[in-house]
């Protein structure tokens, strides 16, 4: 999707984003208002001792790390929770949650709390709890044996220690004795502290293991919970900010759905043009400080809308460079475009060079024409078809330049007249009469316009982007394509104009009702 095509949307829906912003913005704002502070407290925990191991076994890391996922379990669970609250004295717990950290060997217990010393004490006592009900505890009877043992350990490991240096004072030795004799005893002696060392060393390995301090079912806090310092979470400026951004998102779904999704307007040239197979011959803005109700004819207006009018005239006429064009059919896809004051800015600018126009109102089912011109709908082109009144007796001039042929009375059955030889003729006296007939069709949603279509030098498509859908330019493309009509191009209209204020203001002289 082209730059552009991205863009327009937020071009035409700023406010809405704006807005979505501002009021995400202030929700927020006062959402968070008058909330007291929260802290956060963090104490880990490490089962087993396997990180110590200078030569670890896998099958310890993954027992490890189940053991985590289980004492996390068994920490949220009333069992702990209720040893916690009767070891501190409470009634009831803060918030907290109890975690085995991914793929390791620890274990985060997290509280969340208004008072921040709180937080801290309920953090560390539940990793205490959580402790005393892991092999990790033991009575005060095996608090004693373990300190026997342990005395133990250290006078085992002092005899080793003298019997290796003992060892390594005979091997010493043995290099300077020159009898045999003297060689024997060595090798004797050296035996008997040899065994003497392995009794130690199998001693010494059976007492290490009755102690069970270094199993992989251990519980150790590595680190406990600090005082909090901070409250936790985003600071109020990132809350109101974060809110910020999740409205603009949001927004911004809500208004490409709609201009993508849900809205199947045309609002693209390159679209359009793609549609009709046919250039676009002339862009006419909004009437931005002209009165919707009328037109300027004054040839020295500086404003866009006349502007456009004259580039639409003038790519107009190099199409009829080599087949002059002496009678157009102005039609839509649809209804609501403003047809009807098109076509008459348009008669009123090719009348500026001089030329006459006959401006006729073809739409019999819904004639529009008049109500622009303020004239009575007496006698127009139906009376003329029908045989109750002349073609000189329904041209009404205007001025010098322009003259106007209105519908007349309705008729539902319009399209049987257009087809006829009779509407032909008319159509062939106008032609004789002025330099330009320009023909106000129905919309192409009914057959009438196709049959004009046929009958005239060239029909010019008018399409107002982002209102006009693409199923009804589609429609009028075929039409036109199936009746052997000549497509000079399309005109789009009613485009927003933002920056009139850049032109000269208009004086206020010749105005003429459209």
């Amino acid at each position: 999707m082209e730059i552009r095509k991205l863009i327009y949307p937020l071009h035409k829906w700023w406010w809405l984003l704006l807005a979505s912003m501002l009021v995400a913005a202030l929700a927020s704002f006062l959402a968070i208002q008058g909330q007291p502070d929260r802290y956060e407290a963090r104490a880990t925990l490490m089962i087993g001792s396997t990180i110590n191991d200078p030569n670890p076994a896998g099958a310890d890391f993954q027992a490890g790390e189940a053991l985590a996922q289980a004492y996390a379990e068994i920490a949220n669970r009333d069992l702990v929770r209720n040893a916690t609250m009767e070891a501190l004295g409470m009634r009831s717990l803060p918030q907290y949650v109890a975690q085995a950290l991914a793929r390791t060997q620890f274990l985060e217990i997290v509280v969340i709390d208004l008072d921040p010393a709180r937080a801290q004490m309920v953090a560390n006592e539940l990793a205490e709890q959580l402790i005393r009900i892991s092999p990790t505890s033991f009575d005060s009877d095996e608090a004693d044996r373990l300190d026997i043992i342990h005395q133990q350990l250290g006078f085992y490991k002092q005899d080793i220690i003298d019997t290796q240096a003992e060892i390594d004072t005979v091997k010493e030795g043995l290099g300077a004795l020159d009898s045999a004799q003297e060689i024997a005893n060595a090798q004797e002696t050296l035996n008997a502290l040899q065994s003497k060392l392995n009794t130690l060393n199998t001693t010494y390995t059976s007492l290490l293991s009755s102690m069970n301090v270094e199993g992989v079912n251990r519980l150790t806090i590595i680190e406990p919970a600090a005082l909090p310092s901070r409250p936790t979470g985003l600071t109020e400026f990132m809350s109101v900010a974060v809110a910020a951004g999740v409205g603009l998102i949001l927004a911004l779904g809500v208004v490409y759905l709609i201009e993508y999704v849900l809205d199947s307007s045309l609002k693209f040239p390159d679209d359009i043009e793609g549609i009709f197979k046919a250039r676009i011959l002339g862009h006419i803005f909004s009437t931005a400080g002209i009165p919707r109700n009328q037109i300027q004819i004054s040839k020295y207006t500086t404003h866009p809308t006349a502007e456009a009018y004259r580039s639409l005239k003038t790519n107009m006429l190099f199409m009829g460079k080599d087949t002059p064009l002496k009678s157009i059919l102005v039609a839509s896809p649809d209804q609501e475009t403003g047809k009807s004051r098109f076509t008459l800015n348009l008669a009123v600018s090719l009348a500026e060079g001089g030329k006459k126009v006959i401006l006729v109102d073809a739409d019999l089912r819904v004639p529009n024409l008049h109500s622009n011109f303020k004239l009575a709908q007496n006698k127009g082109l139906g009376e003329v078809l029908t045989g109750r009144a002349t073609l000189e007796e329904v041209v009404q001039p205007i001025n010098e330049y322009v003259s106007v042929v209105l519908a007349g009375s309705k008729h539902a059955d319009g399209v049987e007249w257009l087809e006829s030889d009779k509407m032909e003729a008319i159509l062939n006296r106008l032609i004789r009469m002025a330099d330009m007939v320009l023909i106000e069709g129905p919309p192409y949603i009914v057959s009438d316009s196709a049959v004009l279509g046929a009958k005239v030098d060239g029909v010019l498509a008018i399409v107002r982007p982002g209102m006009t859908k693409r199923e009804a330019a589609s429609n009028m493309a075929e039409q036109i394509e199936r009746s052997g009509a000549n497509l000079l191009g399309v005109a789009l209209v009613d485009i927003p104009n933002w920056g009139t204020a850049y032109f000269a203001k208009i004086p206020n002289n010749r105005y003429y009702t459209a």
